[in-house]
């Protein structure tokens, strides 16, 4: 299936958004869906991903430069998530009544320092992906974008570890050799007819 036309994400940056009202200091609300994406209701961020699980809505953003290298990044240390593996661009969870596409945009400036240049959509994928290391449970319709990153990097170090920018050769050794997130071999799959229209058919 085709992407949606490229857009950018620039207006979807400029309003202020503020975590949801109501809730308990600390506390994050993600937006529960049915097994059609229809949202259902609210969670809390933990609640959702403890066994069994409840599904929810989430993004995930794969970033390319001009030279068609993906943005991976390895997760902060001190994550209660996954720390420490490598993984996509971004992923998150949009606050409740927000639209994934605002979400995506956001969170990545947030966490990377920079938006992206160009953001498209590249489909959902809907999957129940236990994390062994954790004891997690990742339940998540997943909505999925890519595009172009071109500003430097400046991430944020309760977030990012780290972050390389890889061709798909490079990946692929990395992948060999090194822990991803429970999530990234689903989310990169899905993708990959989006990525392929932004960064080429070597991937």
């Amino acid at each position: 299936m085709p992407m949606s036309p490229a857009v950018s994400p620039t207006e979807a940056l400029s309003p202020e958004l503020a975590a949801p009202s109501g809730t308990a200091p600390g506390e994050i609300l993600l937006e529960l869906v049915d097994d059609d994406g229809v949202t259902i209701g609210t969670g809390e961020k933990l609640w959702a991903h403890q066994q069994p699980g409840r599904l929810h809505r989430a993004f995930s953003v794969f970033l390319f430069d001009r030279q068609g290298r993906l943005l991976l990044q390895r997760r902060a240390l001190g994550k209660y998530h996954s720390p420490g593996v490598w993984s996509n661009t971004c992923c998150g969870h949009p606050y409740p009544g927000e639209q994934p596409f605002t979400a995506a945009a956001r969170r990545t400036a947030e966490e990377l320092g920079a938006a992206p240049a160009l953001l498209c959509e590249a489909g959902t994928v809907r999957y129940d992906l236990p994390d062994e290391a954790s004891g997690l449970i990742e339940r998540e319709w997943n909505h999925l974008f890519v595009g172009l990153v071109t500003a430097d990097l400046e991430p944020d170090p309760d977030e990012i570890e780290d972050t390389r920018f890889v061709t798909a050769a490079e990946l692929r050794e990395l992948r060999a050799g090194k822990p991803f997130s429970v999530w990234f071999e689903t989310v990169f799959e899905a993708a990959l007819p989006g990525i392929r229209e932004i960064a080429g058919h070597d991937w």
